[in-house]
């Protein structure tokens, strides 16, 4: 049997991250036997899902992290690892801060394709969101090809000169739909688990950094709190950020009514416990948790600041995060109200091109072609 060709995933880490998990759900999915990933990571650290990509036959490389001042050896790093694996038949970078560095080293060891790869539509404040802003600077013209999540997240990296000149194609964040489909056996299972009884439960799903906004999100829960007493909240993630949502959630008197669950291999499980999905981020580029939890069948409440592009159902409405966290809880209780008939969404979201299953063929002719027709003519 012929052997598959490889690509290479350039990513940060291999953990619970939106990028990571929808290039997981590629990769399960996808035809081994024809296209094997490997992955390229900025981290010594082990990551959540190491495991599940050697099982798979992928290999997991670790390159230096870059800060800046090692900018030299960061590229004599990629130089060395590409000219000793120069067998990838495509580059494939979601880590876009530093692809154009990487991705042309890429073209230097003669690999066919290179493809960069826009995940997220804002960037960080201070120094580092600046240098993040300058190295991205024309990236469209130093890659093969140029994808993004969203219309958003490819303005936002490539630039507006390049959307405009049709060189940025939009590739659905798409995810294993059967996987979040509502399941009212499990919704018991995990409310007894959860010890929720018939409370009316409130969730987030994210990485608890600055731009998922989880104090604001717990300033909301508060306020809803005071017209549902019985509501409790609970929030999938870890990060840097946790401590300080902790200590608000005490500031705020509501810590017996809020559990912090961390990361959950099972996601999916933890959807069908919820009855209403808030998500107030200041940026994304298309969240992959507000398209699960409406393959869950979940109202979700969303900032005005993420792409309509995410909303392949009804039962997603926008708010502004310059209105108050009262007139927020207000609007996501006004939402469960309209929305409280919960069934199988899958169809809509099959429909619109989330589906990882029909993705991934897709994208193994675009990775053995380097033609991308399927992902980007809908």
């Amino acid at each position: 049997m012929k052997e598959p060709i490889r690509v290479l995933q350039v990513l940060g880490t291999t953990g619970l991250g939106g990028a990571e998990s929808r290039v997981m759900d590629l990769y399960r999915n996808i035809d081994r036997e024809r296209v094997q990933f490997d992955f390229a990571v900025h981290t010594s650290k082990k990551g959540y899902f190491d495991e599940e990509i050697e099982a798979l036959g992928g290999h997991i490389y670790r390159l230096p992290r870059f800060q800046v001042y090692n900018w030299i050896p960061y590229r004599a790093a990629w130089r060395s690892f590409l000219k000793e694996h120069s067998e990838y038949a495509c580059v494939h970078g979601h880590m876009t801060s530093t692809a154009s560095i990487y991705l042309p080293e890429a073209k230097r060891a003669k690999i066919a394709l290179t493809a960069a790869h826009a995940r997220s539509a804002g960037t960080e404040d201070g120094v580092k969101g600046m240098m993040t802003k300058w190295m991205r600077k024309n990236l469209w013209k130093k890659t093969d090809v140029c994808l993004a999540c969203s219309k958003l997240a490819g303005k936002a990296v490539f630039g507006e000169k390049a959307w405009a000149q049709g060189a940025v194609h939009v590739v659905p964040n798409a995810i294993e739909v059967d996987k979040f489909s509502y399941n009212g056996q499990m919704r018991a299972q995990m409310r007894q688990k959860l010890e929720l009884g018939n409370c009316l439960t409130v969730g987030h799903v994210g990485r608890f950094n600055e731009m998922k906004n989880h104090l604001f999100l717990l300033e909301v829960f508060a306020q809803i709190k005071k017209s549902r007493s019985d509501a409790q909240l609970i929030l999938l993630g870890e990060g840097g950020c946790m401590e300080p949502a902790k200590q608000k959630a005490a500031e705020l008197g509501i810590t017996e009514s809020v559990q912090f669950l961390g990361n959950q291999g099972n996601p999916q499980d933890y959807y069908q416990a919820m009855d209403l999905f808030i998500f107030p981020s200041l940026y994304e580029g298309l969240p992959g948790t507000v398209l699960e939890a409406q393959a869950a069948g979940l109202p979700c409440l969303m900032s005005d600041t993420i792409t309509q592009e995410v909303a392949l159902t009804e039962l997603v409405e926008s708010k502004s995060l310059k209105d108050s966290a009262e007139s927020w809880a207000q609007a996501a209780l006004a939402l469960l109200e309209r929305q409280k008939e919960r069934f199988d969404r899958m169809p809509e979201i099959r429909k619109a091109g989330f589906d990882a299953k029909e993705q991934a063929k897709e994208m193994e002719a675009f990775y053995r072609t380097g033609k991308g027709d399927g992902l980007w003519n809908r």
